[in-house]
């Protein structure tokens, strides 16, 4: 996936649309919690195994949901000046850190809490 075009189509079908009046970081930030919320609601009171059940037309509403989290996502770090791609290497590199394989493999348990 090529994030700097799709950066651009995004800015384009904003600008087309004078939408980025509206796209400030306090509202970007809201709508994403929104489509999050969304996506969330597709696996309320469901059990693990109805997911893998879950019909083409369902999961193709979960993947429109999905598209709506990162286009907000993408929309508030541009917004921002954030670049996504470096953001997510470097949290990668600090996760890396934070979770060590020796002590977290197979584990759920949080950084902080580890013996």
């Amino acid at each position: 996936m090529d994030h700097n075009k799709i950066l651009q189509k995004l800015l384009d079908i904003r600008k087309d649309r004078h939408w980025d009046q509206f796209h400030d970081p306090k509202n970007l930030s809201m709508a994403l919690s929104i489509e999050t919320s969304e996506l969330m609601e597709h696996f309320l009171w469901v059990r693990k195994e109805e997911i893998s059940r879950f019909s083409t037309e369902k999961k193709q509403e979960i993947s429109e949901e999905i598209a709506d989290v990162f286009i907000y996502l993408t929309y508030l770090a541009h917004g921002l000046d954030i670049d996504i791609e470096s953001s997510v290497e470097r949290k990668l590199e600090l996760n890396a850190v934070k979770y060590p394989i020796e002590k977290v493999k197979g584990s759920i348990t949080k950084y902080n809490r580890f013996i």
